[in-house]
């Protein structure tokens, strides 16, 4: 049984309890509390710091590559597509207007995209001039063949430049949300995880174990790849992303963040280290899990890109392995709305969650 003290404070009833402290649930939380500076929110994170994505990312600020855009067009067609991109476009902006880009690492220093055939280059024109009212660019997309030498990616047939993406520390990142949330008053608990929801007439109850519960009017779902337990209904499929860092290299040609085989793979320049993750597509089924692993097998596999793409004929050691747990579904569309009088979500990133969920924050507290 609880304290008076608990009850009054703690426990009691809040306008707003967003589930989830990752970038979704922080951005939501940030856009609530400056929309309505009133309203008590209370955001509950069932780990000691968020996990999911956004801490086991692989630091990208993503935009999208050439041949990503591509094929989410062919999938979704061009105006779910743009209007993706541009979320991705703004939600970067945001987040360079709210920080100092020293203060997360922030680098907007372009990305790449490795090719190897022709076929998406028939396309560049067409792709350049649907971006164009977006990025503001008559090119977004560029052909920078000689890159790919002072890169020393010597075994790469073409190199695609775009300007508009770059990289940052996430954990940084998540540093300054939270800061961020303190200040406007954001209330948290960590290490408690959610059992059920009790949604009623005038109020939803909150249940984390058999005796203690708090209330509130709205509940946000900011769950991401963990959400099936809440939302049996909706097309949530957990990606499991393995990563791997190398020691320091002396020497290290690459700067820049890179993509290869529409985003499948993904790679980027730490310092003088080489970050490198992805690869799921070689055994999607295995990856399709919530379990925070690396298997032998993926990172055997990574290990042989990194050592035939990106530094042939160079020596390196492995300092660190890990995975992050992304949400996906038939398409990239990310589920931002309304499941009952008092419970929303906004989840299923797709694996871009650093550059939506400034935006997906904003559409959550319009909502509300």
């Amino acid at each position: 049984m609880n304290s008076i003290w608990e009850l009054e404070t703690f426990y009691r009833k809040r306008d707003i309890i967003i589930i989830g402290a990752g970038f979704s649930g922080l951005w939501a939380a940030i856009s609530i509390k400056e929309k309505y500076p009133e309203k008590s929110v209370l955001v509950i994170e069932r780990n000691a710091v968020s996990l999911g994505a956004s801490t086991r990312n692989a630091g990208f600020a993503c935009f999208g590559s050439l041949t990503e855009v591509i094929a989410d067009s062919q999938k979704m067609g061009w105006e779910k597509t743009l209007e993706l991109v541009k979320m991705r476009f703004e939600g970067l902006q945001k987040i360079k207007k709210y920080f100092k880009s020293n203060e997360i690492d922030f680098e907007l220093s372009g990305g790449y995209e490795i090719l190897n055939n022709n076929e998406s280059l028939n396309q560049l024109d067409t792709v350049n001039e649907k971006l164009k009212s977006i990025t503001g660019l008559e090119k977004t997309y560029t052909l920078k063949q000689e890159k790919i030498k002072e890169f020393g990616l010597g075994k790469s047939e073409f190199l695609i430049e775009n300007p508009c993406e770059g990289s940052l520390h996430s954990g940084k990142l998540l540093q300054k949300l939270l800061e961020k949330c303190y200040e406007l008053k954001v209330e948290f608990f960590y290490g408690t995880e959610v059992k059920t929801i009790d949604e009623k007439m005038n109020e939803a109850e909150v249940h984390l174990s058999e005796t203690l519960s708090v209330k509130a009017d709205k509940i946000i779902y900011c769950t991401n790849a963990f959400s099936s337990e809440f939302m049996k209904e909706e097309e949530i499929i957990p990606a499991r992303g393995q990563i791997l860092l190398t020691e320091p290299i002396d020497g290290l040609q690459l700067k820049g963040t890179f993509h290869y085989d529409e985003g499948f793979y993904y790679f980027r320049n730490l310092g003088n280290r080489v970050l490198l993750g992805g690869g799921r597509n070689q055994d999607f089924k295995t990856e399709q899990t919530t379990d925070f692993e690396t298997t032998e097998f993926l990172q055997t596999h990574l290990e042989e890109f990194l050592k035939e793409v990106i530094l042939p004929d160079q020596e390196y050691k492995i300092a660190l392995r890990w995975s992050g747990i992304m949400a996906m579904g038939s398409e990239k569309t990310p589920i931002v709305k309304q499941l009952s009088e008092r419970q929303f979500c906004a989840v299923r990133l797709s694996g871009m969650g650093v550059a939506l969920a400034p935006e997906i924050g904003e559409i959550v507290a319009d909502m509300i």
